[in-house]
């Protein structure tokens, strides 16, 4: 099992040095609160805030991961360079069916050089 990165494993005082470290590695979920059973929804996947992440041979983004629970829903992946070889955000959207019971979205994205973030979970009430 890969070793996952939250910035809440991290002492407050380090966090706050490494800020630029930890946004432009964390993927952050964009969605509705409540959506329609049966319904499409959109859910994006922006990986950082206010940091970009590098788009370079050696450093970038392959893959953002969308899951419900320990349930995989999708994945996005990504070569070096589809950013333009310039430090940007990444985002994906992803649209999916909302099933019969309420959803804990998360996202994982891997960065090829200081592996695997992980969300923080997003409830989805479905009605």
């Amino acid at each position: 099992m890969p070793r996952v990165f939250r910035p809440v494993d991290i002492e407050q005082e380090e966090k706050e040095l490494r800020k630029d470290y930890f946004d432009r590695h964390s993927p952050h979920i964009i969605c509705s609160d409540e959506v329609q059973k049966g319904e499409k929804f959109k859910v994006k996947v922006k990986v950082g805030e206010e940091y970009s992440h590098p788009d370079d041979f050696d450093h970038y983004i392959t893959y953002v991961q969308l899951w419900n629970r320990e349930t995989f829903i999708a994945q996005a992946v990504f070569s070096p360079g589809s950013l333009g070889n310039k430090p940007n955000h990444v985002e994906v959207d992803f649209y999916i069916v909302a099933p019969e019971v309420s959803m804990n979205l998360s996202a994982m994205c891997n960065c090829i050089k200081h592996g695997l973030w992980m969300s923080d979970p997003k409830t989805v009430k479905v009605i």
